[in-house]
């Protein structure tokens, strides 16, 4: 576990990523109030991050301290990463020493493999075929087949002719 007030490490763009995605779904467990950034509320927060490795916070409206900066100096004292800041919500990080439950990316391995398979899931690239690189013939737009001799030309108007309706209608 991480002293306090000790930075923790700094976390790639795709961790970060990652983290903000996991985070959407949480809800807030320690909230920030009227008495600001006391002891216990850090180690309220301490022992979230340790038993969830991931949680949000919420900054009430009469929290002394801005939100921005409070949970700047939440990540610092508690040794985690801050994720993401919206409104008066704050994600914070900090790896669990023994037991990880969330796997991280890993900084500068995504390279041109992980390009492709963000394309791919994105449906802008075409997986690569097993078995050879066979082209299929480009899809054409539908045509009528054509006539043989004997067939009619189709009547537009079928059954409906301007004759039989006569000027009334």
């Amino acid at each position: 576990m991480p002293a306090k007030d000790q930075p923790a490490k700094k976390l790639s763009g795709a961790a970060l990523r990652k983290l903000r995605g996991l985070g959407h779904a949480l809800d807030p467990v320690v909230a920030v109030g009227k008495d600001g950034l006391t002891d216990g509320l850090v180690g309220a927060v301490d022992s979230a991050l340790t038993t969830h490795e991931l949680i949000k916070i919420k900054m009430q409206r009469e929290a002394p301290v801005d939100r921005h900066e409070g949970a700047i100096e939440l990540a610092a004292r508690t040794g985690s990463v801050l994720a993401q800041v919206i409104g008066r919500t704050a994600l914070l990080y900090r790896r669990h020493p023994k037991k990880p439950k969330i796997t991280l990316p890993e900084p500068g391995k995504a390279g041109k493999a992980g390009k492709t398979e963000r394309a791919e899931k994105a449906g802008k690239a075409k997986p690569a075929k097993k078995g050879g690189a066979t082209k299929s013939a480009p899809r054409q737009a539908h045509a009528p087949a054509p006539l043989s001799e004997g067939d009619e030309e189709p009547v537009e108007n079928e059954g409906h002719d301007d004759e039989e309706l006569g000027e009334d209608g």
